[in-house]
């Protein structure tokens, strides 16, 4: 944030500094950072009051305060930014927000055309953010954010269309230009009808870039509009010029060319270069156009007198109740009250087969339900529904940047300076080294470079890639936050994983019943008495044998510590460990107890049902390793990581997952935050390190490792904290991930190679270093060509992340 004069004072509002104790710290927290004058916090007023004396100041003294653990109330938004055009009007947008009063941070990414900004709420707010971008040619779109969206697919419609139709003409009105430049050039008034074709083109059709630089010089900035008003505007004054003083040239006994053609195609590729742009760049962003589509504009509300009403999705409130029909999209997220069907969740999950729903299942907006009907209470609408996070957690991690986008940022920023002057200085030893056709060939060959050289293609390599590669992610229920984290999973070669919901299904569940003599008559006995049974295991034998009946009983009682036992028909039956069965001297047989002993060795709880002589079934329940588990530790394993599991399971328990799913380094009984200690060893050791959790005792590990990956179905704040979120807690989606991190940073390689080499090779041969070896020159009009196609070169890379496996 800027200070705009000296010695300002700023008011920053404060979090959690209720106590003396807490001034104190942040006092000398604020001491640390330079160039704040004066500092002192106010606690009755909530605030720090400090004296500031540069730009960088404000979010020195933010992050300091953060650092010691204390809040400052900002606010953060992202806003669309219209009319940018390349990667500098970008960098000359997040310049002028960075300089606003207030503004604590700010991040334009060209590639999704969003601004990201945080600032302090009583210093700025949106509308004066807005007239500053307007200053500078551009604007930003600060409506409500429901139906942010719409208005911008209708302006970006509208510009598309816009930007069609300028391409088209600027092609028909150059294709004569170009036939008589080259073919007839000594044809009867060859030079004025090249003139009237090119002059509409020039003026008319790229008059937008000359009024972007225009904006740009008063702010004593410059961009890729600057380069190529100076380049066609040189060419056509230059062009004129010679038109109507040819005897200035041929009194000097020069031929005066005229260049009407390079000035009118440099505008027509560059406008198509842009069209092409516009297109691919608008594939790239598919993924939230897809996620969007998920969710239905109305719904059938149920009214308290039990009418139903079509109401829109915005105006739906927590609590109401909502008709689903066969094959309806689910609006909102919610529980359902009545009625069964199968819901499809593959937009979630990425698992095809629907999902059974029944009354107290959760139901989530986008999914869409099969053949039967329901009704569901409403639970999160509006922005608050898991479609809505996603939504967002998508834009955010395409707006983002990753590390190396920050270093192609800078290079941008000074790139357009340098070309000019590479440009000057191309003149220059052009009209000096260049003899009787200096002048007229310096004058091309700085034309040639400020055309060649638009950073269009630097600045859309990495952005492009991220966009796709975030958007894939999301397709393959891989929902990544940021791009620095999918940058950094190409490097992970370590993972930690929790078992516990992680590896297991997190939850017990019955993994084998065996019956004496096969005879499983008495079942629904077994069912009736586990229905009545508080113990947590007596759930999963309830949920084991769903669609048994159970039968009335005449007397249950629990037995702590042991099982339970009821009466049915005056016989007595018992359901509980071995001990309470030996307490009632109830025989056990040698088949059954094979069972038991075998189940135990593989760590599994083992409960027994008998009646009052002998055992009738032993039951086997454990947390059940999920099915896919075993062959992602396989696949991750393959691609060189080494993988770690750390539980709070005693030592029995965990090294018999260890075994079964063939994880080599395990530690049990491990409390929490030596979780995090455990990454910090690994990290010393030079590892990059993921973390992969599920619950909130995982929340400080995910904090701690290099890649934080969270499981869709754990807890709110694991999700909160990782930088990945598996929504269908499908372990195979990790090595998913990293392939799919080191796909996008090949991309990234190769689209930041081509761009640099493009300008590295375009530029001297642009400024004629061939003339002397074999008197090539580069013509300013394949320049153009070459500058526009570089830009969709890099787009159309970037675009086939998507169809890779």
């Amino acid at each position: 944030m800027a200070a705009n004069n000296s010695n300002e004072i700023i008011y920053l509002p404060l979090e959690d500094v209720e106590s003396e104790h807490c001034a104190l710290i942040v006092e000398k927290g604020l001491e640390q950072v330079k160039g704040i004058d004066s500092h002192k916090v106010e606690l009755n007023n909530r605030r720090a009051v400090i004296t500031v004396d540069n730009s960088e100041v404000v979010a020195g003294a933010v992050k300091a305060i953060r650092d010691l653990g204390y809040g400052v109330s900002t606010v953060q938004n992202t806003f669309p930014v219209l009319g940018m055009t390349c990667a500098s009007c970008a960098g000359s947008t997040e310049s002028i927000v960075k300089s606003q009063e207030g503004v604590v941070s700010a991040s334009v990414n060209f590639a999704t055309g969003n601004l990201t900004v945080e600032y302090l709420p009583n210093m700025t707010d949106a509308i004066k953010l807005q007239k500053a971008v307007q200053s500078i040619g551009y604007d930003l779109l600060i409506e409500d954010e429901n139906t942010q969206q719409e208005t911008l697919e209708a302006i970006h419609a509208q510009k598309f269309q816009k930007l069609k139709t300028k391409t088209i003409w600027a092609i028909i009105l150059s294709i004569p230009v170009v036939i008589i430049g080259m073919f007839f050039m000594d044809m009867p008034y060859a030079n004025p009808i090249m003139w009237f074709f090119a002059t509409p083109v020039v003026i008319w059709l790229g008059k937008d870039f000359f009024i972007n630089a225009w904006k740009q010089a008063k702010h004593r900035s410059a961009n890729m509009d600057t380069l190529v008003a100076l380049s066609t505007s040189i060419a056509y004054i230059f062009s004129v010029f010679n038109m109507l003083f040819a005897d200035f040239w041929h009194q000097r006994g020069l031929h005066a060319h005229v260049y009407f053609e390079a000035a009118a195609v440099i505008i027509a590729f560059i406008l198509l270069g842009k069209l092409l742009e516009e297109k691919a760049k608008g594939n790239t962003s598919s993924a939230i156009k897809k996620l969007m589509g998920l969710q239905p504009k109305t719904v059938i509300v149920i009214q308290t007198d039990g009418t139903e009403k079509q109401t829109a999705i915005e105006d739906v409130n927590v609590g109401e109740v909502i008709l689903v029909k066969p094959g309806e999209k689910i609006a909102v997220d919610g529980m359902v009250t009545s009625g069964t069907s199968y819901v499809d969740e593959s937009m979630l999950s990425g698992e095809p087969v629907p999902v059974l729903k029944a009354e107290g299942e959760k139901v989530f907006a986008g999914t869409i339900n099969q053949k039967g009907s329901f009704r569901f209470q409403a639970i999160k609408v509006g922005k608050e529904t898991m479609l809505a996070q996603i939504i967002k957690m998508v834009q955010d991690a395409q707006g983002s940047k990753a590390p190396v986008q920050k270093l192609v940022d800078k290079i941008a920023g000074i790139f357009v300076p340098v070309v000019i002057g590479i440009a000057i200085l191309t003149f220059i030893l052009w009209f000096i080294l260049g003899g009787e056709n200096g002048v007229v060939q310096g004058m091309l060959a700085a034309i040639t470079v400020l055309v060649i050289a638009c950073p269009c293609a630097l600045g859309l390599a990495t952005p492009t890639a991220i966009m796709v590669g975030v958007g894939k992610g999301a397709e393959k229920g891989i929902l990544i936050k940021d791009a620095e984290s999918l940058e950094l999973a190409k490097k992970v070669n370590a993972i930690v994983l929790d078992k516990t919901g992680t590896i297991t299904e997190g939850r017990p569940q019955v993994t084998g019943i065996q019956w004496q003599d096969d005879d499983d008559s008495a079942k629904n006995i077994l069912l009736s008495i586990e229905k009545q049974s508080e113990h947590p295991l007596a759930e999963a034998v309830v949920k084991h044998l769903q669609g048994v009946q159970d039968i009335p009983l005449s007397q249950f009682d629990s037995i702590t510590g042991k099982g339970a036992k009821a009466k049915h028909k005056g016989q007595i039956y018992f359901v509980g460990n071995k001990k309470l069965l030996q307490e009632n001297n109830i025989a056990i047989s040698e088949y059954l107890l094979k069972h038991a002993a075998d189940w135990s060795r593989q760590s599994k709880t083992v409960i027994w049902f008998a009646d009052s002589k002998k055992a009738l079934s032993v039951i086997a329940i454990s947390d059940k390793i999920k099915e896919t588990s075993v062959i992602a530790i396989q696949k991750m394993q393959e691609i060189g990581i080494d993988l770690y599991m750390l539980t709070g399971d005693n030592e029995t328990t965990t090294k018999a997952i260890a075994e079964q799913t063939g994880i080599k380094h395990y530690k049990a009984e491990v409390l929490p935050q030596h979780k995090a200690d455990f990454i910090k060893e690994l990290q010393q050791q030079g590892k990059t390190v993921a973390m992969v959790g599920d619950g909130i005792n995982d929340s400080t590990a995910l904090a701690t490792a290099d890649v934080s990956i969270a499981m869709g179905k754990g807890s709110d704040i694991a999700m909160d904290v990782a930088k990945m979120t598996i929504i269908s807690s499908d372990l195979t989606k990790i090595p998913e991930a990293i392939k799919l991190s080191r796909q996008t940073v090949a991309t990234i390689k190769q689209n930041l190679f081509w761009a640099f080499i493009y300008n590295l090779v375009g530029i001297p041969l642009a400024a004629g270093i061939l003339y002397p070896v074999n008197g090539f020159q580069l013509n300013p009009m394949i320049a153009g060509a070459a500058m526009a196609l570089s830009s969709v070169s890099v787009v159309t890379n970037s675009l086939r992340l998507k169809w890779k496996k």
